[in-house]
């Protein structure tokens, strides 16, 4: 099971990206999307389909930096997939945020097997996860940690806000607690 965080500026330009892959099992690994399609169309399209239904397998661990190009986060297709995902649910995050004052919005869409949820912080960071099973207080806990992190950063003097995030000490400790929150 992979989780997959995005930290977005206000401008919507991305900072910072992370897969973690859990070792908690899987809920389930039939893809909805594929299963209701005909025999002959599931075959010919046995690629799109599964990278869009995110049933394929993502065999890498790694966090790139937002403008880094070098290393998939989850292999070939599967990176931009996701990162399409994260894209089109910002309209609806930031409808969630007209309506919602909390600043963790927990799950605001579903596509497929993936449930997006987020966190926007009082400078409009929105901090985006799309997770495949339920844990609102695991991810809630994360989100909080993230922030914590994310505010550490830019307290720093060498950190100019609102560009790519390429600390290795963040990376490590946004790691550590996705390993203990996800």
């Amino acid at each position: 099971m992979s989780h997959h965080l995005f930290l977005l500026s206000p401008s919507d330009t991305p900072l910072y990206q992370l897969t973690h892959h859990s070792t908690r099992p899987a809920q389930s690994t039939a893809s909805a999307l594929s299963s209701n399609l005909p025999s002959w169309s599931a075959s010919a399209f046995a690629g799109t389909v599964a990278a869009l239904s995110g049933a394929s397998s993502i065999s890498s661990t790694g966090a790139q930096g937002a403008g880094s190009k070098s290393g998939p986060i989850g292999g070939g297709q599967d990176r931009h997939v996701v990162q399409m995902i994260a894209n089109a649910s910002l309209d609806v995050i930031e409808e969630t945020m007209k309506t919602n004052g909390a600043m963790y919005l927990k799950s605001v869409e579903k596509f497929n097997e993936w449930t997006i949820s987020a966190f926007v912080t009082p400078g409009n960071m929105k901090f985006v996860l799309l997770h495949e099973s339920k844990n609102d207080d695991g991810i809630r806990s994360f989100f909080m940690d993230v922030w914590e992190n994310y505010v550490k950063t830019m307290m720093n003097p060498f950190h100019t806000a609102h560009t790519p995030i390429r600390s290795v000490v963040f990376e490590n400790k946004i790691r550590a607690s996705a390993k203990k929150y996800l």
